[in-house]
């Protein structure tokens, strides 16, 4: 007995589950989000490791401190002729879980507990930054592509503006002057130390980058018939924005979103290296770097350690973004299985 039209409807899997189905085949997608689940893991075991592992306090100098190394009670400064920084030599790695694992830095902090904390603030300025980016550039996408006229025309020279400049100098600039006395803007107060600064300053340079692409998207789907015929029913224009475009462009914002993870990490990292970014006594990668670089060739681990990880975290964030896109793009599925 054939099934009926319901029956099949309710069995067949939504356009959602279908595209998870996808992603859970693509095995290189698979492997860069348990990498990913790897790297926030072990970032949020941060005080875990310094408070119950390490014992030490990794925004707190330790220029007098000792540890030890193969039973014996070392310094973890060592007064040196060659030495930058403070003229002393950090310990190096001792790959000692309790004691200075990466070694320290010229300042006798642990670079591994640094680390850690580092990976937690690197990952959520990354995500929030991405997530804020996304939100805004969806809604202005979908507003200039659907309104046109005097609206898209004033958003369109605005993101023109913003997207003339070069991203890295723009984002400088901005961190610059917003690092004296904060944001202010109507209702929206940070403070000029705040984590949440370079989220602001990393989702505003980016906003071009996700609204200019749904812009033309929803160009062609204004055109489409269904929009046609919703807009012809005499249905309000938030309505047909909310329930006709945006489930529509959705599927490219989420796309998005691993991508432009991977380019805040590594906006935040340059602006944190140059100390327009993370302020002390916050850490990140970048920071760490930059605290490394006059140990580059006595400690070069305190370089390396963060460097290798955002390279890490950033190739597997492209991967997921990738696996995400193909999953979502029935086209790019249909080109998979010619």
């Amino acid at each position: 007995m054939p099934l009926s039209t319901t029956t099949a409807a309710r069995r067949s899997p939504g356009p959602w589950r279908t595209a998870a189905a996808d992603l859970l085949r693509n095995r290189s997608a698979v492997a860069a989000a348990i990498v990913l689940l790897v790297v926030v893991a072990v970032s949020l075991c941060a005080p875990l490791y310094a408070d119950h592992i390490a014992h030490t306090d990794p925004f707190q100098s330790h220029v007098s401190g000792t540890t030890v190394v193969d039973g014996r009670t070392v310094p973890v400064l060592t007064p040196s002729s060659t030495g930058l920084g403070l003229g002393v030599t950090p310990i190096g790695p001792t790959w000692d879980m309790a004691h200075y694992f990466l070694g320290a830095d010229n300042q006798g902090r642990d670079v591994m507990a640094r680390l850690l904390y580092g990976g937690r603030t690197s990952l959520l300025i990354g995500v929030a930054a991405a997530l804020l980016t996304c939100v805004v550039g969806t809604a202005v996408g979908v507003l200039a592509g659907y309104a046109g006229g005097v609206v898209d025309a004033v958003i369109s020279r605005v993101l023109d503006v913003i997207w003339a400049f070069p991203v890295y100098l723009l984002a400088i600039c901005l961190s610059v002057v917003l690092l004296t006395n904060g944001l202010r803007l109507g209702p929206v107060t940070v403070d000029a130390g705040s984590l949440w600064l370079p989220v602001v300053i990393i989702a505003a340079i980016y906003v071009p980058y996700v609204a200019r692409p749904l812009r033309g998207q929803v160009l062609v789907l204004r055109n489409k018939e269904f929009i046609q015929a919703a807009i012809g029913s005499g249905a309000p224009t938030l309505r047909v924005m909310r329930r006709e475009v945006l489930p529509n462009v959705l599927p490219t914002a989420i796309v998005f979103v691993p991508l432009m993870t991977a380019l805040a990490m590594l906006t935040e990292s340059a602006l944190s290296f140059l100390s327009v970014g993370v302020q002390p006594p916050d850490a990140s990668w970048g920071t760490i770097i930059e605290d490394g670089l006059g140990l580059l060739y006595t400690r070069p681990a305190v370089t390396i350690a963060p460097g290798l990880l955002i390279a890490l975290t950033t190739a597997a964030l492209n991967v997921l973004g990738d696996g995400v896109r193909d999953a979502l793009d029935p086209s790019a599925r249909l080109r998979g299985g010619v």
